[in-house]
C-alpha cells in the first residue's frame, strides 16, 4: 500500500516506526509537564538522603562508620561511666591499702617512742629531749609516706593518659570491651590526643570538682549522637563498644 494512496480510508499516511518501543539506553520522550524518570542502572536518589562516609552516624541507630573500623557502635553512657567506676575502685582499693599501711606505719613508731622513752623520769630534761627526737623521727616518717601517696595519685593520674594514648582502653574499658579511637583514622589517640582527653577533666576538677563532673556529663549534651564530650571533641576521639 503506498502511503500516498489516496484510497486509504485512514486518510492519513502511517510512520513505520509507529507503536514500537525505543530500545534500551536510549532516553524516552516524557510528556510535556512530567519530570523524566532516571534510567534502568542509575540509583535514585531519595531526598535528604546522604552517603555513609566516615564519621556519619548511620540512621541515627547508635552505629557509626570509622575509617579503618567500618560500622561500629558508639558506647553507651551506661557501659563508659561502668567502665569508669571500676577503674576507681581498682585504683582506690590501692591507694587505700597502700595509704593505710603507711598510717598504721607512723603510728606504731609513735607508740614505739612513747613506750621507750617510758623508763625515764617525766619531769627530767632527758625524758623531754626522749620525746621530741621520737616524734621527729616519726613526723619525718609521716611525711615520706605522705610523698608517697602524692606519687601515687600522680600515677594513677597518668595511668588514664598513657593507657589511653597507647592501648585506647584503661582496665575498665578492656573489661566492658570500650575502645578509645581517633574519630578520623580509627586508630589508638596517641600521646597527643591522650593528653588532651585527659587534661580537660583534670582542669575541671579544681572548680571544687564540678568542672570535673559536668566534663563526664557532657557527652549528654552531644546532639549529633555520637556521644561526645568535650574531652573528646577537643581530642577528636570517639569510645566505641568492640
Amino acid at each position: 500500500m503506498s502511503f500516498g494512496d489516496p484510497n486509504n480510508p485512514y486518510g492519513q499516511p502511517q510512520d513505520p516506526n509507529q507503536g514500537q518501543q525505543p530500545g534500551y539506553g536510549y532516553p524516552q520522550q516524557a510528556p510535556q509537564g512530567v519530570p523524566p524518570q532516571q534510567g534502568y542502572g542509575y540509583p535514585q536518589q531519595q531526598p535528604g538522603a546522604y552517603p555513609q562516609a566516615p564519621g556519619t552516624l548511620q540512621a541515627n541507630n547508635g552505629y557509626i562508620s570509622v575509617h579503618g573500623l567500618g560500622t561500629v557502635k558508639v558506647a553507651s553512657m551506661g557501659l563508659r561511666f561502668a567502665a569508669r567506676l571500676i577503674d576507681g575502685l581498682a585504683i582506690g582499693a590501692i591507694v587505700g591499702v597502700l595509704f593505710a599501711i603507711g598510717v598504721a606505719g607512723a603510728l606504731g613508731i609513735g607508740s614505739a617512742a612513747t613506750e621507750s622513752c617510758s623508763g625515764l623520769d617525766q619531769m627530767s630534761p632527758a625524758y623531754e629531749t626522749c620525746l621530741n627526737e621520737q616524734l621527729e623521727a616519726s613526723s619525718g616518717i609521716f611525711a615520706a609516706l605522705l610523698g608517697m601517696a602524692a606519687l601515687v595519685g600522680i600515677a594513677t593520674m597518668l595511668y588514664e593518659w598513657l593507657m589511653i594514648s597507647f592501648v585506647g582502653a584503661t582496665l575498665g574499658k578492656m573489661a566492658l570491651g570500650l575502645r578509645v579511637v581517633k574519630e578520623a583514622t580509627g586508630g589508638k589517640p596517641g600521646l597527643g590526643g591522650g593528653f588532651v582527653r585527659w587534661i580537660i577533666p583534670i582542669v575541671g576538677a579544681f572548680l571544687c570538682y564540678i568542672g570535673a563532673i559536668l566534663v563526664y556529663l557532657s557527652p549528654f549534651f552531644d546532639n549529633s549522637g555520637k556521644l561526645q564530650g568535650w574531652h573528646d571533641r577537643a581530642a577528636g576521639t570517639l569510645v566505641i563498644k568492640k
